[in-house]
């Protein structure tokens, strides 16, 4: 009887710190400030400033973690902005589990609108599953994507990309044809250094880029940003 509970107290034992061991960041990812130092960093998940109004389970700080073969790129393409006078920031990266989970709960919560005007004005919350904005799973919980926009690098401020990051609607396509010629060329510039630096955009978010070549194509990672 003693051998068969001590089966089982071993067998929990070896679950608790697999849980434990997956909220710790992987050796795989980085933290890419540090190999970046002049990234303008405002992870918006880890405020109120995003489409929810509150902050987003697995974000505590304004830290950006990404695979280190995704960040080895980023760094190849911020050197050659820097010659243009230019440098990112980063409004995501890698996502937990549990904050895509926490997106999901909120999405189902149909009387919660506290964003709305901001973000998704023109959608109705019943339909973001059906147009994509919510999602099971998010591939940046693979870690190799990133949301981002240019900023010049002495005033820090945004180039302007016709409307702000997270903006549900068409007019965040990437060739929405209702913005101006400048938005149109930012947009252009951001699209064109990420595509030579090895990253693959989507058409429903000028901001949103994903390294061709990821690491973890099938693997959902879910430890805390802290």
């Amino acid at each position: 009887m003693k051998s068969i509970y001590r089966i089982l107290y071993l067998s929990f034992l070896a679950f608790a710190l697999s849980c434990a061991t997956t909220r710790e960041v992987p050796s795989s990812f980085i933290e890419l400030k540090t190999l970046i130092p002049d990234l303008e960093v405002e992870m918006r998940y880890n405020s109120n400033h995003n489409f929810m109004g509150r902050r987003v389970e697995g974000y505590k700080s304004n830290k950006v973690y990404i695979t280190k073969e995704a960040a080895t790129a980023l760094v190849s393409a911020q050197q050659e902005l820097k010659a243009q006078g230019l440098g990112f920031k980063v409004f995501d990266a890698f996502r937990p589990q549990q904050a895509v989970d926490n997106f999901k709960s909120w999405a189902k919560d149909i009387s919660d609108t506290l964003a709305k005007k901001e973000f998704y004005p023109e959608v109705d919350k019943r339909d973001l599953f059906k147009l994509g904005y919510i999602a099971e799973k998010s591939g940046h919980s693979r870690g190799s994507t990133i949301d981002l926009t240019l900023i010049d690098l002495k005033t820090k401020k945004e180039l302007d990309m016709g409307t702000g990051f997270d903006y549900f609607g068409e007019p965040s396509h990437y060739d929405y044809p209702k913005i101006n010629d400048q938005q149109k060329t930012n947009r252009k510039i951001l699209r064109d250094i990420m595509e030579k630096h090895g990253f693959k955009a989507i058409e429903s978010e000028w901001w949103h880029f994903t390294l061709k070549d990821e690491p973890f194509k099938d693997k959902y990672f879910d430890f805390v940003i802290q």
